[in-house]
């Protein structure tokens, strides 16, 4: 059979397929997630050219994400899908975080050009020992650790992380621009996580933004529980203080963070060049900030 009555085959069954696809409940998908629907409502065609078809007619369009160090990515997305979706098809269990998250929650206008996506490592042990000023002056004199698995999309670049095991806490689901269910971290999962990795944000003065957007959405009762379900071994409670300080929190709400001590001198962010101090929470932070 030739090209035209390939066409006019595929045509014949245009409904079917879509209907197919949309029952698959996502709209980026993986070749082979295709080729299950090709067999599913026509079988004795040739897989080149029911592709060639469907990106023809702009039933799919194809995605492609590159990195210099990591293997590459092909997605074929579905009318509507959005980059979002891309970078939650990459790898399974995964879900939105940081910039995306703050941007997902309405707690910035800027529509960030590098998305987030982090999917968590297997469980490590604690760490053992007390922690000593000595110990987290010398941490936090240095750049802050950030990963180099980026890939570059169609306009936007996909940030691929291996986050602390937490069980997902406190991720769920929300609607993105489109009207697609994303998983995505929480409101006060997403202050905690960019508090830790404020360059995953846009800095710290972008965090400072998000708290404010927040200030009258946020629980206090869950970011603390949350706060202490991840465990962290830095006292970023002190951090979080200072950011709720800065964005206008109640007193009440200051004071439930400083319950939880203030036994070290801790940072904002990691290598500050230029500092100044917070006595009450104990905190070296950038100058006029």
């Amino acid at each position: 059979m030739g090209p035209t009555g390939q066409r006019q085959r595929i045509e014949a069954k245009r409904g079917a397929i879509l209907s197919t696809f949309e029952s698959l409940g996502r709209r980026a998908l993986r070749l082979e997630e295709v080729r299950q629907v090709r067999r599913r409502v026509m079988p004795t065609l040739g897989e080149g050219a029911f592709l060639k078809h469907l990106l023809d007619e702009g039933i799919l369009q194809q995605v492609n994400l590159e990195s210099k160090l990591y293997p590459s990515f092909r997605r074929y997305l579905l009318q509507g899908g959005t980059a979002f979706e891309v970078a939650l098809s990459l790898r399974s269990g995964s879900y939105l975080s940081h910039a995306s998250a703050v941007f997902l929650h309405g707690l910035t206008e800027q529509l960030p050009l590098r998305i987030y996506v982090n999917r968590e490592q297997a469980a490590k042990p604690e760490p053992e020992g007390v922690l000593t000023q000595e110990a987290l002056t010398r941490a936090f004199s240095r750049p802050g650790r950030e990963t180099n698995y980026i890939l570059s999309g169609p306009g936007y670049e996909v940030v691929l992380l291996s986050g602390k095991a937490t069980g997902n806490l406190e991720v769920g689901t929300l609607m993105g621009m489109q009207g697609e269910p994303l998983m995505v971290t929480k409101l006060e999962r997403t202050l905690i996580d960019v508090t830790v990795r404020p360059s995953y944000a846009g800095g710290v003065y972008q965090v400072l933004e998000a708290y404010r957007a927040a200030k009258d959405r946020v629980s206090v009762g869950v970011l603390l529980s949350t706060l202490k379900k991840l465990n962290y071994l830095y006292p970023y409670h002190q951090a979080i203080g200072f950011y709720m300080e800065r964005a206008g929190y109640s007193e009440q709400a200051l004071g439930r963070m400083e319950e939880l001590g203030m036994g070290l001198d801790f940072y904002l962010a990691h290598g500050l060049p230029n500092r100044a101090y917070s006595k009450r929470w104990r905190l070296h932070h950038p100058d006029m900030f």
